[in-house]
């Protein structure tokens, strides 16, 4: 009697354009997202690549390598 059939929301009631205008993101957002890895990277880059870092990470690699088992 009367029984609407489900929508693309999973429940009754039509599930217009409001339930699926949010579902992924827009292009724009990809592209601003892109750029934020992009920066991110380049900053971790220059941290990684900087001489403290570079050489705490040598003498790391070092001691492991000279470690007895």
């Amino acid at each position: 009697m009367g029984a609407e059939p489900a929508g693309p929301g999973g429940g009754g009631g039509g599930g217009g354009l409001g339930r699926s205008a949010d579902r992924g993101m827009t292009t724009s957002e990809y592209a601003v997202g892109t750029i934020a890895a992009c920066a991110f990277a380049a900053v971790l880059y220059k941290v990684v690549n900087s001489g403290p870092v570079m050489s705490a990470m040598q003498s790391m690699i070092e001691g492991a390598l000279d470690a007895k088992f």
